[in-house]
């Protein structure tokens, strides 16, 4: 028996529930919370019309409030806590697990609201805590951070003796129809986006600014595509996990177009994400106007197309992997190990896009690697410091099928 509660109900949440939906003889108990009651039973809609018949449960709660979640996790008792929220609600997620003896997972690491810039050691002060409370925390289980760290483990683990060079390679060749629109929360998007870039060398942190390398790189089944360096979250623990990677770097696919919008969001200061005052009308009253605080990127936000209704029109694919130099046996090899994803797949499959499907597919494996006893190891872990095979298994099971291309140029 196991018991599952998911908080969110964005596009990775869909698909998250959608696949665990698929899996009920490995999930016996499931509920969905979010802000918004409304969502989570929209979402539970969707699954039973696709003809899983599972027992969902679902509740409001705000995941900013740490009493608020300690009473939903008191009522309902769920062996394992999935946090696919905003990166915002971590820390308070991971105080209510610990306070009621929860599990917990999540698929991005924390970042303050005030400040754009995101790393581990918040979450991993919480280490010591989990590890003497018996409760194990799976951090960054979606696919980057998640797959691609399980992927640069698989590597260590069958085709490397010493991994030297990790490039990580993530390019969305879809196209949504849309003058501009993200893949995901459009704050959290552009927030990652336009923060300086940053990546591993010769033991030190080597910083950029935005968007400020960039090469061509060819991609299967897509051909070449304009990536640029950016920081991200999973080479952060991957250095530590592997010390004899001498340089790591991460890349991301734009187009031109998008970068151009990008480049007049900022410009204009839609970007900004601390507070400015506003005048405005009061709706019933247009005649007085009232003084209200706005954070530009949260109004930004609130205007642009949501994530979750891109999948419709959405077609071409995503393909993200790692591309590994390295030595075994004394001899230096190259690997690369990849997936691509149709949008159109996934919308068949989900109603959501192919960049909601990457991330909500690995955290419903995560969660079975926990229930099956896999990966349950008290404290606060990356997902590379767990066994990767079971998880590369499940990959290929549940519509995340890699490939491999030994000993060819990985272009990097």
């Amino acid at each position: 028996m196991s018991r599952i509660l998911m908080i969110g109900a964005g596009g990775v949440a869909t698909v998250a529930a959608f696949k665990i939906a698929q899996n009920a003889d490995v999930f016996t108990d499931f509920m969905i919370a979010s802000r918004r009651k409304e969502k989570c039973d929209k979402i539970v809609e969707a699954i039973h019309k696709a003809g899983h018949n599972m027992d969902i449960k679902t509740a409001q709660v705000d995941a900013d409030d740490v009493e608020q979640l300690k009473s939903l996790f008191n009522d309902f008792k769920p062996e394992l806590v999935v946090n696919l929220a905003l990166p915002y609600q971590d820390l308070t997620i991971m105080d209510a697990c610990l306070a009621c003896g929860c599990n917990y997972l999540d698929t991005a690491n924390y970042e303050p609201k005030d400040e754009a810039h995101f790393e581990y050691s918040w979450q991993w002060a919480y280490r010591e805590r989990f590890e003497k409370a018996g409760l194990c925390a799976i951090l960054g289980c979606g696919f980057d951070p998640g797959v691609t760290s399980i992927f640069t483990a698989y590597a260590a683990k069958h085709h490397f003796d010493e991994i030297q060079y990790l490039d990580i390679v993530d390019c969305n060749a879809g196209n949504h129809h849309k003058a501009f629109a993200t893949n995901f929360n459009p704050e959290i998007n552009i927030r990652e986006i336009t923060q300086k870039g940053l990546y591993w060398e010769d033991g030190k942190w080597v910083e950029t600014e935005p968007l400020e390398i960039h090469k061509p790189l060819n991609y299967p089944n897509i051909g070449p595509k304009e990536s640029y360096l950016l920081h991200h979250e999973e080479i952060e623990s991957l250095v530590i996990n592997y010390p004899t990677i001498k340089r790591a770097r991460f890349w991301m696919t734009f187009g031109q177009q998008y970068l151009t919008y990008l480049d007049c969001i900022q410009n204009l200061g839609m970007s900004r994400i601390d507070e400015i005052e506003y005048e405005a009308p009061l709706a019933d009253n247009p005649s007085e106007k009232v003084k209200v605080k706005i954070v530009p990127l949260q109004f930004l936000k609130a205007v642009l197309p949501n994530p979750q209704d891109l999948g419709e029109n959405y077609d071409g694919e995503t393909s993200i992997g790692c591309r590994i130099r390295g030595l075994k046996d004394g001899k230096e090899h190259t690997y690369y190990i990849y997936n691509n994803c149709s949008h159109q797949a996934a919308y068949n499959e989900t109603g959501m896009q192919g960049v909601s499907y990457t991330t909500g597919v690995p955290a419903m494996i995560g969660a079975m690697m926990f229930v099956k006893g896999i990966w349950n190891t008290p404290g606060v872990h990356n997902v590379e410091e767990f066994d990767p095979d079971p998880f590369m298994e499940q990959l290929n099971k549940q519509g995340l099928p890699w490939h491999e291309i030994h000993d060819e140029d990985i272009e990097l």
